[in-house]
């Protein structure tokens, strides 16, 4: 560059894309990007796009990263939750029978049946179903008999699956962990938004569990398209063949020992996980942000984000047909604030619904989580919030209701 032309000023690449950058009050939310990422996280990111690696090399450094952290076996970074529970879901349909492997989401001939209690079916369990696996529901949605998990236990079975987040009408992990294992039959639990509690981390694999799923991109702070498959070796390298490229020849496999130790009879060909690879950029930001974890300061965060909520709430209480408060914990047991804001459409001169699409249509954006607008209910989590944003919250709460009366 001739020296004597001065460059401008840096153009952010959202401004060069023409996207909107916003303030992201779902708490770590795929369709609003997750959380602003912690600099060493960008740091690792950066430094592992500078060279190739191999990848199941990187793997294996990383398994040893999740395994302390975890207190499990081994582990493997995935391109998110979702495909952590379809790449468990697929390690225990095919264990280390690589001809099954091949053969999957084909489960013709095999045990494909995975139980689960009725209370714990939900649209994520889709990833567990991509895989091939059949689910077999058991109890009802207020209580279950640990007689009816066991009587469904049959030669078809090939797992039990646990959906951490909901407690109601359910055997505790430990129970149903011992039920499973009593069978040998391993236990697949989703545990995607578990974390906080820092503890939820290992408390899964204690109670049992031999198959963990973790989302990599929300309290963790990795990449947003990360996740973590933790637990026991052989499921994990099960999972890991699964998900690895296989375009390998049993002369030169650089786990060519496999075959000699007889675990498998041969490299599988490329598996249902192909679809679902991770670089190595986002393996090196998950370690890290799973080093950065340990030494978190928890309760600072709690504090903060506690703070954060009663400003939004301190910002808008007042204005007539809103009703706000600071729930915490929340309702299934998370160990995060939220402000609950009630908006009486009649006294507001609007609905929830239209406070929503207001906030979204503003700028810049604000996202918030919208699940109970139905009933005249919207929720702002703080988690994803950067400095200040709260306050830009209730301001725009407040301009948006007091323009309708």
């Amino acid at each position: 560059m001739n020296p004597s032309i001065k460059s401008g000023p840096k153009v952010h690449i959202y401004e060069k894309l023409g996207v909107r950058r916003l303030i992201n009050g779902r708490s770590f939310s795929t369709k609003a990007g997750g959380c602003a990422l912690p600099r060493e996280v960008l740091e690792a990111m950066r430094e592992a796009g500078e060279c190739c690696v191999r990848m199941d090399e990187l793997q294996a450094a990383a398994s040893d990263v999740i395994a302390r952290a975890t207190g499990s076996e081994a582990g493997i970074v995935t391109s998110g939750a979702a495909a952590a529970l379809t790449l468990g879901a697929a390690a225990c349909l095919a264990r280390l029978d690589v001809n099954r492997m091949n053969q999957l989401p084909d489960t013709t001939g095999m045990p494909n049946e995975i139980i689960t209690h009725r209370a714990h079916r939900n649209d994520y369990d889709h990833a567990v179903r991509a895989a091939g696996a059949k689910f077999v529901e058991v109890g009802f949605s207020y209580y279950t008999f640990a007689y009816e998990v066991e009587s469904a236990i049959t030669g078809k079975t090939a797992a039990l699956y646990y959906e951490a987040g909901a407690r109601q009408g359910v055997l505790p992990l430990d129970e149903y962990a011992a039920i499973a294992h009593r069978h040998g039959l391993p236990v697949l639990v989703d545990a995607a938004p578990e974390l906080p509690p820092a503890f939820n981390l290992q408390s899964f694999v204690k109670a049992g569990a031999d198959l963990v799923a973790f989302s990599g991109g929300k309290h963790l702070q990795g990449p947003q398209a990360t996740g973590i498959l933790c637990g026991r070796r052989d499921l994990i390298l099960s999972a890991a063949l699964q998900h690895q490229d296989m375009d390998v020849f049993p002369e030169t496999w650089p786990l060519r020992s496999l075959i000699e130790q007889g675990t498998v009879i041969g490299p599988p060909h490329h598996g249902i996980g192909r679809g679902f690879k991770v670089g190595k950029e986002e393996i090196a930001g998950l370690v890290s942000a799973l080093e950065l974890y340990q030494n978190r300061d928890f309760a600072a965060e709690r504090t903060r984000w506690n703070s954060d909520m009663q400003c939004i709430v301190a910002g808008i209480r007042d204005i007539p047909g809103v009703t706000a408060r600071v729930q915490y914990p929340q309702p299934n047991g998370r160990e995060v604030p939220g402000a609950e804001i009630t908006i009486d459409a009649a006294m507001a001169g609007l609905d929830a619904h239209a406070v929503i699409n207001a906030l979204q249509a503003g700028e810049p954006p604000i996202c918030v989580f919208e699940k109970f607008a139905g009933s005249g209910e919207i929720i702002v989590f703080p988690e994803a919030l950067r400095p200040g944003e709260a306050v830009k919250i209730a301001q725009r709460i407040r301009a948006i209701l007091k323009g309708a009366t």
